[in-house]
């Protein structure tokens, strides 16, 4: 069976702009030549949408009640700048292909025409955090919804996360029992964006350092620099950083884009990683282990996490009526970043 990958491959646009084509993203904004190319390339490759291979195996279609449409709740701008997302859909698409599921459409929050999802959408996955108030708004019909990567209500939906605040203990113990004692924080706010309005969240990464770097009695507030969920706004914190003075041991930093930006930011001014300043990223997404200094790193299985969400859905629709709240388990990854390496070899 092809996959979106080998089409990449072939035709060297990237993974997220061949899934949105093929998805009929409507938030997509793409030359003709380039849609042309990717529709070429699949065809050559064979790949069929769900409907073609339902119609070739004359399976009938999906009446209303079992169209399934997924919701993303971030922006163009945040799915491109952090592949953790980009990774969590195409769990979901992969998914929904192998159990001929249709995904009706893909929807953005900040592109929802007239603020409402179509009618006839009875189920939904949603992607990201969005409050119970908002979804109500942009919906009155849903009878089944999954959340991926957030939990709301959970007596009456079903979600799949994996727990923040297990995951941040396992990276800043990890640098603890390295040695380090004065660690810093980089990370973001999570944001809602809908009808015009902004609503921020504060990120659980950021609340476990506050209150378990207290409870270890090294926690100092001037060390923590928040921004943004990019690249660009970790390498200027970074900067921040430097120019303050009196650079923190080691970083603790909420997103591997994030960290390297700031790994950037340290070499540009002559910062050795790990020897002068070590780094734990977070969700091990694939360029972590590419980056100028691999990165150690807390691994979300983001992909299991979207495939886990359709399963959820399916067994919904199917009449399980008690919801469901699934953990799917991070690990520790160990590269060069962190300087374990460097310490086994003193």
């Amino acid at each position: 069976m092809t996959t979106i990958k080998e089409i990449a491959l072939k035709t060297n646009f990237s993974s997220t702009t061949i899934s949105r084509v093929l998805n009929n993203d409507q938030s997509l904004s793409v030359a003709a030549d380039t849609r042309e190319k990717i529709m070429q390339a699949a065809n050559e490759l064979g790949y069929k949408t769900l409907q073609e291979r339902k119609k070739q195996q004359h399976i009938p279609a999906q009446d209303a009640s079992e169209k399934v449409g997924v919701l993303l709740c971030h922006s163009v701008e945040e799915e491109m700048n952090d592949p953790y997302f980009l990774s969590i859909r195409q769990g979901i698409e992969e998914e929904c292909r192998k159990r001929d599921f249709i995904i009706t459409e893909l929807f953005r929050l900040t592109n929802l025409r007239n603020g409402q999802i179509d009618k006839e959408i009875k189920n939904l996955v949603v992607l990201g955090r969005i409050g119970s108030e908002t979804l109500h708004q942009i919906s009155d019909q849903l009878e089944n919804v999954v959340y991926i990567n957030h939990t709301v209500e959970e007596e009456q939906y079903d979600s799949v996360i994996f727990d923040f605040e297990k995951a941040t203990k396992k990276a800043l113990d990890h640098l603890l029992d390295l040695g380090y004692e004065k660690i810093g924080f980089i990370g973001g706010e999570e944001t809602e964006h809908f009808r015009n309005e902004q609503k921020e969240f504060e990120d659980e990464r950021r609340v476990t350092f506050k209150t378990y770097m207290e409870e270890k009695g090294v926690f100092d507030s001037s060390s923590c620099y928040v921004g943004e969920f990019t690249m660009a706004s970790a390498y200027n914190l970074m900067k921040k950083a430097i120019q303050k003075g009196d650079l923190p041991e080691a970083f603790f930093i909420a997103s591997d884009s994030m960290a390297i930006g700031a790994l950037r930011a340290l070499q540009e001014s002559n910062y050795k990683v790990p020897e002068d300043v070590a780094i734990v990223g977070f969700n091990d997404v694939q360029l972590a282990q590419f980056a100028s200094t691999p990165l150690t790193t807390v691994r979300v299985h983001t992909e299991e996490m979207g495939r886990m969400g359709v399963k959820l859905m399916e067994d919904r629709i199917n009449g399980r009526q008690i919801p469901v709240k699934v953990t799917l388990p991070t690990e520790l990854v160990v590269r060069d970043s962190c300087g374990a390496k460097v310490a086994s070899v003193q």
